[in-house]
């Protein structure tokens, strides 16, 4: 039976949230109490409760895994014990804070690595986060809200869930929560309100948050489709796969790995990051700055769950075109042209040469000021080409 039970993939729950203090822990610890009462072995492997009294009282009688107890830098910490949870093999473990980065020597970097072992040991794992550490949101963040996010978590595992949950608080209730001492220290209070805890961080939070569960929701019913009749959703039907085309010094490769990332699992598409390597740029001859910045542009396109692809070759618009044709894309992403125009016109440049191609694909150019908020999935659905 233990054999068997192996081979099972644990399920995976995300509650998510647009900040601290809307209820995620809350709300695993009820699910938890209402597993155990219908006969479900379930672990509290880590819950952070922040010191929280309603949080704190809703553990009750729940079993808790103990924590490792780690000194690292001359300071005690605190971390899921693993092993002793795979040890243990609860049918259910509740793990709180999902992009926590854990304790260095420990087997895993990232407590989401955690998780994704327990799911292939057959555990099943409820977790959360909030909205703002998924990957691709990042530059989002960063722009809109001038939030610096360090913590994150790959848009492939989040994706990768059975059920994303949005725990939703309105923006005064969550302030009011913030100003009843029911989330920071009364010291903590008239910072948060003032820096991170604004109406309009909140307000463009929850939008994101809101947004991402929808996302989630088209990604579970075209898999219901897909199990059920073997095709894809009707609703996706004219879109296929997204492309990046990624040049080795463009200035902005990480927001056109986001805004590819968003667009691709808005609308449920497989993605790829395709670089052309042309002689000029082979190994032994391109600047070690030049490829350092590429090989970490493509790690983070491996993260958010792009499959990178490297041509080699002179005709870098042909071959991205070949490409596209080949694999099913419908849609490229790159960046602008920094050419001047002058010699545009003499001979035109790769950014011309898609989006002028003759194939039938569509063409998204993410200028130098592009905000990376900006959606363009309704362009896409009617079927405009940018440049």
């Amino acid at each position: 039976m233990s054999l068997v039970r192996a081979l099972v993939r644990g399920r995976l729950k995300v509650y998510i949230g647009s900040a601290a203090g809307v209820g995620k822990s809350y709300r695993m610890l009820q699910e938890a109490h209402e597993l155990c009462r219908r006969g479900v072995d379930v672990v509290v492997a880590f819950i952070e409760t922040h010191g929280r009294r309603e949080t704190d009282a809703q553990v009750g009688d729940l079993e808790v895994l103990p924590r490792l107890q780690l000194e690292y830098r001359g300071v005690m910490l605190e971390a899921l014990d693993l092993d002793g949870l795979l040890a243990r093999r609860p049918a259910v473990a509740i793990i709180d804070e999902l992009p926590h980065t854990n304790v260095p020597g420990l087997r895993h970097a990232k407590r989401w690595e955690d998780v994704l072992l327990l799911l292939d040991a057959g555990i099943s794992v409820i977790t959360a986060m909030n909205v703002q550490h998924l990957e691709s949101l990042n530059a989002v963040v960063q722009q809109t809200l001038g939030l610096a996010v360090r913590e994150t978590v790959p848009d492939w595992v989040l994706s990768r869930a059975d059920q994303v949950v949005n725990i939703d608080l309105t923006a005064a209730d969550l302030r009011q929560r913030l100003t009843e001492g029911k989330i920071y220290r009364a010291s903590q209070i008239p910072l948060a309100l003032e820096n991170f805890f604004t109406e309009e961080h909140l307000t463009t939070l929850r939008e994101l948050a809101l947004r991402e569960v929808a996302s989630s929701v088209d990604r579970e019913r075209e898999g219901i489709v897909r199990r059920e009749t073997g095709r894809h959703a009707t609703a996706h039907a004219s879109v296929d796969r997204i492309m990046v085309g990624m040049a080795s010094r463009a200035p902005r490769s990480s927001v056109l790995l986001q805004k590819a990332s968003r667009i691709a699992g808005r609308l449920n598409s497989d993605w790829y990051c395709v670089y052309v390597q042309t002689p000029q740029e082979r190994a032994d001859r391109i600047d070690p700055v030049v490829q350092r910045r590429l090989v970490e542009h493509m790690q983070m396109a491996q993260r958010m769950g792009a499959d990178v692809v490297k041509l080699e070759g002179t005709d870098v618009a042909g071959l991205l075109c070949q490409f596209a044709m080949e694999h099913g894309v419908s849609l490229i992403v790159i960046g602008q042209s920094y050419r001047p125009w002058w010699l545009r016109t003499i001979r035109p440049s790769i950014m011309d040469r898609l989006v002028h191609n003759r194939f039938g694909l569509d063409v998204q150019v993410v200028g130098a000021e592009a905000p990376p908020t900006a959606d363009v999935t309704q362009a896409f659905a009617q079927g405009r080409t940018n440049g």
